[in-house]
């Protein structure tokens, strides 16, 4: 990840590491420095190089030193001994930064990609909205009912655009959402994230806006009596469950990415495998197809997750994220299994559908 961006002589230099302690120094885009890996990351690094300024040789030096768990980084800059530059960054500055040179996009074979590189290569985004909601009404029309479909598109956008405030809550430009027949919605962004605690945030606050909608549609009926309520609280509370299962591209497995590949990378791919076995039984129960599928292009993803963790761009959890985030995903999930335990009490054969899907 890119931990530096100065001007130095009059140009820009770019210090780029990772978690696991090497370090590369560039000026004007060339290499000049280069330290391995380090078993003690918070400690002092040095980056001494050479530069020609017209016949002057000059001896320069990038004095840093890190500490990861929480992010805090110290430089100083120097020309012949003497300090040119120097300052502190933390998790805030990498959140907020530009890289200067925009991180090389992965090579994912992800559905949810192909259908985001598809929308790039189409002009007109409103029309493209336009269609595939329409799209979307009569799918789910054909399968349910005009009503039913209606309730379900808004679910759908509801969740989304608890992404889109996430998005914005960290100053990232949004593209909208669009809604993709039986396979939800998509919200998307053209800037990328800097930090897993953006990946985290963003990935959880759909689901968190499910709940929030599921806690409305329960206060409707308690006040009206209505069954159309019930069902779409219990409803919704099960296709925001569903999107928390700890499977990429799920929101919950970018959640477990997050925080596992922030802890260590071993326990990182040892979890997010697990996750996957569990995915593979589930889908087997249930005969889900699609959520098989789903489930090998996240395993794909975890793959290429694995091979470049030593060059990832993201800024790692910290401790305290770590704790934030498993707190915070146990208790969304616990608030959603409780609305979906709650109507299955009642005793009626609809509303118990949720949990029997849950209990096969």
């Amino acid at each position: 990840m890119e931990l530096l961006a100065i001007e130095f002589l009059g140009k820009p230099l770019r210090l780029e590491g990772s978690m696991a302690g090497w370090q590369q120094l560039f000026w004007d885009n060339t290499l000049v420095s280069q330290l391995d890996a380090h078993s003690d990351e918070s400690q002092q690094r040095k980056h001494t190089f050479r530069l020609m300024h017209g016949e002057q040789e000059l001896n320069c030096e990038i004095s840093t030193k890190v500490q990861w768990q929480p992010f805090d980084m110290e430089y100083t800059a120097l020309v012949n001994d003497q300090v040119i530059a120097e300052g502190t960054r933390n998790t805030k500055d990498i959140e907020q930064q530009t890289p200067v040179v925009a991180p090389k996009a992965e090579k994912r074979f992800s559905l949810i990609g192909l259908i985001s590189l598809g929308m790039k290569g189409l002009k007109s985004a409103k029309l493209i909205k336009v269609v595939l909601a329409s799209a979307s009404l009569a799918a789910y029309s054909w399968l349910f009912s005009i009503q039913f479909a209606l309730a379900l598109i808004a679910c759908l956008v509801f969740h989304e655009y608890g992404h889109i405030r996430a998005m914005k809550y960290f100053g990232m430009k949004t593209k909208g959402i669009y809604l993709i027949p039986f396979l939800g919605g998509l919200a998307l962004s053209d800037e990328k994230i800097n930090t897993r605690w953006q990946d985290v945030v963003i990935s959880i606050m759909g689901p968190f806006f499910g709940l929030i909608l599921s806690v409305i549609f329960l206060v409707l009926y308690w006040a009206t009596g209505e069954m159309f309520f019930a069902g779409l609280a219990v409803f919704n509370a099960l296709l925001n469950l569903f999107n928390l299962l700890p499977i990429l591209p799920l929101d919950g497995g970018h959640v477990l990415k997050s925080i596992s590949f922030s802890m260590n990378s071993k326990l990182g791919i040892f979890l997010c495998a697990a996750a996957a076995i569990g995915g593979v039984i589930l889908s087997y129960q249930l005969n889900l197809t699609l959520f098989g599928f789903l489930l090998i292009m996240g395993s794909v993803e975890i793959l290429f997750e694995w091979k470049g963790r030593h060059h990832s761009h993201l800024l790692p959890l910290d401790k305290y994220g770590q704790i934030v985030s498993g707190l915070w995903y146990v208790g969304l999930v616990s608030g959603l299994i409780g609305i979906i335990w709650y109507f299955a009490s009642t005793g009626d054969q609809l509303l118990s559908l949720p949990m029997q899907i849950l209990g096969t």
